[in-house]
C-alpha cells in the first residue's frame, strides 16, 4: 500500500494488523503519533458542536456505517489531511523558532536557560537561543550586555558580532555595544575569541577591544556593578558613558562642545538622574542642563 493511503487509513482507524506494522515502520510515524496525541488536548470554541479532538475524530472522521464510509470517505480524508498539515506546521514552527528575550530602557531581567544556567540582561539588550537544540548545543546569541551564571556541563558559547566566549561552567559578564566589546570573568575560566585574538581569562580578569585595540585588565569586585543598579566605568570613552546614561534613564544626551573620546573613570546610580548627572559632570568638570524632561545637554565648564 502506498504511503498516502496508509496514512489516511491510520487517521480513520482502519488499519489491519499487518498495515499497522507497515505504518509503524514509516520514518514519520512517531511524528504523526505525537501530533494526534497533543491534538487530543485541543478544545474547540464554545459554539463548536464537538468538545475536543477525540470527539471530532470519533463523530466526524470515523464513519458510523459501511454505507456512510463509502459515501463520505474522500471528503473525510481531505479533512484528515488538513488536520495533519495544520498540526504539523504548528509543531514545526513551535520547535524550530528560537526563543528571544529583550529588555527595554531602564529594564533588567533574569532568564533561566534549559540547563538551569541564568542570564541577567542589562537595559536595551537581547539574547536568543534554541530550546530544541539545547541538549546538543548550548549557545546563546547576545546583543548588548548580560551577566551569565553557567551551570557545569558541555561547552557553553556566547556569540556576539565582535567575538565568541566559550566556557564549561562559570560566571562572566559580556558587553557588546557597537564596536565596543568587553568580557569580565568572575568565576572559573573563560575563553574569548574576537577579531583575531584568543584570550584565556581567569577570575578577576578583563579583556576588551576598544577602538580596534585589544586590552587586558583586572577587576576586584564579585559581580558586575550594573546588576546592583550602578553603572561603573574604568577608563571608558565619554561617548559610552553618555550612551549608558541614555539606556538607564531613557534620556537624550547632546554634547557638541565636549570631546566624547575623553576617558572616564567613575560611575552613577540608576535611581537618581540628578545625582548621575552630577557624578559625570564633577569628575570631568562639565556643566549640564536639563532642557526638557528627557533631554540633557553637557558642555565644557567655563
Amino acid at each position: 500500500m502506498d504511503k498516502e493511503n496508509l496514512i489516511q487509513k491510520w487517521v480513520l482507524n482502519q488499519l489491519s494488523e499487518e498495515e499497522k506494522k507497515e505504518f509503524n515502520a514509516l520514518d514519520n510515524a512517531p511524528f504523526f503519533e505525537r501530533i494526534v496525541k497533543d491534538a487530543s488536548h485541543f478544545k474547540a470554541a464554545d459554539h463548536s458542536e464537538y468538545n475536543d479532538f477525540d470527539s471530532f475524530r470519533s463523530k466526524v472522521i470515523q464513519p458510523e456505517t459501511k454505507v456512510r464510509k463509502l459515501h463520505y470517505l474522500r471528503p473525510l480524508m481531505r479533512i484528515a489531511s488538513v488536520l495533519i498539515v495544520v498540526f504539523g506546521l504548528y509543531y514545526f514552527f513551535l520547535n524550530q523558532q528560537p526563543i528571544n528575550i529583550q529588555t527595554q530602557i531602564a529594564q533588567q531581567t533574569t532568564v533561566e536557560l534549559p540547563d538551569a544556567s541564568t542570564v541577567t540582561l542589562n537595559a536595551l539588550s537581547e539574547i536568543s537561543y534554541s530550546k530544541q537544540d539545547w541538549a546538543d548545543k548550548r549557545e546563546v546569541k547576545l546583543v548588548g550586555e548580560a551577566f551569565f551564571d553557567v551551570a557545569k556541563g558541555a561547552k557553553f558559547d556566547v556569540v556576539t558580532s565582535e567575538g565568541t566566549i566559550s566556557v564549561l561552567g562559570t560566571e562572566f559578564n559580556v558587553k557588546q555595544r557597537g564596536d565596543f566589546f568587553e568580557v569580565a570573568c568572575f568565576e572559573g575560566t573563560v575563553r574569548v575569541v574576537a577579531n583575531g585574538h584568543t584570550q584565556i581569562l581567569k577570575q578577576g580578569d578583563n579583556f576588551r577591544i576598544q577602538a580596534g585595540k585589544a586590552l587586558s585588565g583586572e577587576h576586584n569586585y564579585d559581580t558586575p556593578k550594573w546588576t546592583n543598579n550602578i553603572s561603573y566605568f574604568e577608563r571608558k570613552p565619554l561617548s559610552e558613558v553618555f550612551a549608558e546614561l541614555e539606556r538607564q534613564y531613557g534620556v537624550s544626551v547632546t554634547s557638541n562642545t565636549v570631546d566624547t573620546k575623553t576617558l572616564f573613570t567613575g560611575g552613577f546610580a540608576h535611581n537618581d538622574l540628578d545625582s548621575a548627572l552630577k557624578a559625570i559632570g564633577e569628575a570631568l568638570e562639565l556643566d549640564y542642563e536639563i532642557l526638557k524632561p528627557k533631554e540633557i545637554r553637557f558642555s565644557m565648564r567655563e
